[in-house]
């Protein structure tokens, strides 16, 4: 039975400001001392045999198991698995990161920090963005609002010539669920971005999303006419010819559309390749699922405590192209916001 605790405590588990962030890690070793109680709540637990015990430790911060002769380190199989850039930095990376309401770019974050390369400030919040989700969350659930909207991003990295860039911009088909609440207010909400307004892409999303059995309300499009014969309530909200307004009807998914495009254009100032939008999607339902936190701090030990179990992301990784949207019916997943 897992004894972790369960609603952790400013000031015990997660520093309450930068002046304790700094008191707390110190050094590279206070770095490892606090990722290793993350990663192993109880102790030691041996990544190859799974045996519960504590390990023989060496002088360069590597421990072995005393069951199988195991020898790793806390970092290892982690998204800080054979990074030279120091904890201490990471650490104050994944701080400022989450203590920003809005986020922080590339070359924002390449400044405060001092690090030498953009792309290393880069392929830091793309590892942090993996760990911003987890497989076992919680599906949407009661009455849920679903549509599309287009998003317009620009790609600055595409060359015209070898002395000159330019940007071309976009526009990218993203769907949006959100939770509603009576008689006011939304709850959690997901973003993925599709090919096509299809049925083949739009209701893979749904459920992929959405508790069977809950309200979805689209609009009058056919592609979500098999939701009833999948167990959802299907209300649909024919625009054409309607007198009230989108906005009026289905509130929920254009409110979510219009503070994504929002924070794309500001904090991203709009330039996001489109094959790596699906990152900064799941990093804007990990902000806005936690919007209601009077701790920021508490979002840095949530995803310290991600970073921990996610498993290793490459430069290399992060740079190759992902599927296809049509293949990405898949959840996209964020921690629990109660927690």
């Amino acid at each position: 039975m897992d004894v972790h605790i369960v609603t952790p405590v400013a000031g015990k588990d997660y520093p309450r400001n930068w002046n304790e962030f700094l008191d707390w890690f110190s050094s590279e070793d206070a770095c490892l001392s606090y990722l290793e109680k993350l990663r192993w709540p109880q102790g030691f637990v041996c990544p190859s045999c799974g045996v519960l015990g504590e390990p023989y430790r060496s002088s360069r911060a590597r421990l072995m198991c005393r069951s199988c002769g195991y020898q790793g380190s806390v970092t290892a199989g982690t998204i800080f698995d054979k990074t030279r850039t120091p904890l201490r930095v990471w650490l104050a990376a994944a701080w400022y990161a989450t203590n920003q309401k809005l986020g922080v770019s590339a070359l924002g974050l390449q400044r405060v920090l001092g690090l030498g390369s953009y792309e290393t400030a880069w392929t830091m919040l793309h590892r942090f963005r993996r760990a911003m989700v987890r497989p076992d969350r919680e599906l949407l659930k009661g009455e849920v609002e679903v549509d599309e909207t287009y998003l317009a991003i620009s790609d600055r990295d595409k060359p015209i010539s070898p002395l000159k860039r330019k940007s071309s911009t976009s526009k990218v088909l993203v769907i949006i669920a959100v939770e509603i609440h009576q008689p006011k207010g939304f709850g959690r909400i997901r973003l993925r971005r599709i090919e096509n307004d299809s049925g083949e892409c739009v209701v893979p999303f749904v459920q992929a999303n959405i508790e069977p059995g809950s309200r979805v309300t689209t609009d009058g499009s056919a592609a979500y006419r098999s939701l009833s014969k999948l167990g959802y309530d299907h209300q649909r909200e024919v625009m054409l010819g309607s007198e009230i307004p989108a906005h009026a009807s289905m509130p929920g998914v254009h409110r979510v559309a219009s503070l994504v495009k929002r924070w794309i254009l500001g904090t991203h100032h709009g330039s996001v390749q489109p094959e790596h939008l699906d990152a900064y999607l799941d990093e804007f339902v990990f902000r806005f699922n936690r919007r209601a936190s009077n701790s920021r701090g508490m979002l840095f030990y949530r995803l310290m405590q991600q970073a921990v179990t996610t498993s290793p992301v490459t430069y290399r990784d992060v740079i190759r192209k992902p599927p296809s949207p049509a293949q990405s019916g898949q959840d996209i997943l964020d921690i629990n916001p109660a927690n």
